[in-house]
């Protein structure tokens, strides 16, 4: 299976309860993209520097908010090492680590923070079974 098509039929599905992520990708700790949708932001590597330092050093983006895309978001409750999850108004991001890509999903109402969550999860917690 491509990784396109893992963000295609895996990321960007219709959601239970109605609606779907608003972008989507799969991205290597190094910044290359392996896949993503057709609205996922253009972001600047530093931003993603920062993303895998704090999956190394848990609440380095705290002081500052994840940025994406330039794109400012609060950092909220994840799981240390593992997820990062990100707050902008109704909308946020969760971006799961595995054991070599960045699983991002990001949204927007009236999807809510845990169908995110679960999609996003769901797909990297696969992929490290995978040996991904």
């Amino acid at each position: 299976m491509s990784w396109q098509t893992y963000v295609d039929d895996h990321l960007m599905v219709d959601l239970e309860g109605g609606g779907h992520l608003s972008a989507a990708a799969i991205l290597g700790f190094d910044g290359s993209v392996w896949a993503q949708s057709s609205a996922f932001p253009k972001f600047k590597p530093e931003e993603i520097t920062n993303i895998m330092k704090d999956f190394d050093e848990p609440g380095f983006l705290a002081p500052t908010g994840l940025f994406l895309g330039g794109i400012k978001y609060m950092v909220i409750q994840g799981e240390p090492g593992a997820v990062i999850r990100g707050k902008k108004g109704s909308g946020g991001i969760t971006i799961k680590k595995t054991g070599q890509a960045l699983i991002f999903g990001i949204y927007e109402e009236p999807v809510t923070p845990g169908q995110c969550n679960m999609v996003v999860e769901k797909i990297g917690d696969y992929l490290v079974d995978q040996g991904y």
